[in-house]
């Protein structure tokens, strides 16, 4: 059998990113333009810097993931990209990149679900064991996935209104804490004590969704209450209160599907996955579960980055997916459509 060698691109947000990805488990390469010191003035991502960055870095980033490869265009079995979801400006540069190289070169092309590569970079770590699920948190996604073979993907449970990403973006910028917040929360978090009665959303009997705008609310009115009384609040204590309630929920509630679904395997996905207290949560909450294994990718397949792509990549262009030169981003691309029936 033929050895299969994937280019991955990924430009859904602030990254611009390529990899190769031989046999969808071995990186052969993984460069990443981060813009994070550009965007961090603005306390966010702001879209049209993006797209313009993304415009700037992209031909050098491939150039470089090729060359840290030691592999010619000839030799690929594809071009995998990320389709969506994503900014729309952002996802367009990747997108048309992958076009142009697939048509330039006669190579197939491979549209990608950002969420389902995030999944996929696990395969990077160990190989994955079905049915499993997967935790994925991230900036704009908390979800719940299950299974039962490689490219099927069954959403049982998803975040209801912010995901876990934007509540600690959102309780660092009232912590007065830089962009991007999720890093010094969890830093602040491990020097204070979870003193501070913050509440748990479990929602109803049963459910896997999730809910945090109700927490974030909850840290917000705590820290005004604080100073209408003139009353100062450790902030390390509050981060530490504030992440104990998002691990907690998202622990339980993992642990809890794992167990009714049968699992052989939990798998951490995400940017949100680099969080040291999540991680030390579900390695502690996993070891209780009998013949489970839990697969945690390291930090730097957490964040965005193009071999997870390139991974996924592997298994959609193994399952005969496929895009004409017709492809476009898709900022809404909903994962189970990626499913063979």
């Amino acid at each position: 059998m033929n050895d299969i060698y994937i280019l991955g691109i990924e430009s859904s947000c602030d990254e611009t990113a390529a990899s190769v990805v031989k046999n969808g488990s071995e990186m052969m390469s993984n460069i990443v333009a981060s813009q994070i010191e550009t965007h961090k003035r603005f306390g966010g991502v702001v879209p049209e810097i993006a797209s313009r960055q993304h415009v700037e870095q992209i031909t050098t980033v491939i150039e470089e993931a090729m060359n840290q490869a030691n592999i010619t265009f000839s030799q690929l079995s594809g071009i995998a990209v990320t389709q969506g979801p994503g900014l729309v400006g952002a996802l367009l540069i990747g997108v048309e990149a992958a076009k142009s190289l697939a048509f330039a070169h006669s190579l197939p092309l491979i549209p990608v679900h950002h969420i389902a590569g995030h999944i996929y970079a696990n395969r990077l770590v160990d190989e994955m064991k079905f049915p499993l699920l997967a935790l994925v948190v991230s900036g704009g996604h908390t979800e719940l996935i299950y299974m039962k073979e490689h490219g099927h993907f069954e959403v049982i449970g998803e975040t209801r209104d912010d995901a876990a990403g934007e509540a600690y973006d959102k309780v660092a910028r009232v912590l007065n804490l830089p962009y991007p917040g999720g890093p010094h929360i969890d830093r602040l978090a491990h020097e204070g004590q979870a003193t501070i009665d913050l509440p748990r959303a479990w929602l109803e009997e049963g459910s896997y969704d999730f809910s945090f705008s109700g927490l974030k609310s909850a840290v917000i009115n705590t820290v005004h209450n604080a100073e209408q009384r003139g009353e100062t609040i450790k902030p390390e204590d509050l981060a530490a209160s504030f992440q104990a309630s998002v691990v907690e929920v998202l622990v339980e509630k993992t642990s809890r599907a794992a167990k009714e679904y049968n699992v052989k395997q939990v798998i951490l996905a995400g940017g949100v996955a680099a969080n040291k207290g999540l991680r030390e949560g579900l390695k502690e909450k996993v070891s209780e579960l009998k013949g489970i294994d839990l697969i945690i990718p390291p930090l730097k397949l957490c964040t965005d980055n193009a071999a997870m792509i390139a991974a996924c990549g592997t298994i959609f262009y193994e399952n005969g997916i496929r895009a004409n030169l017709g492809l476009n981003a898709n900022p809404g691309l909903d994962l189970t459509s990626f499913n063979r029936e």
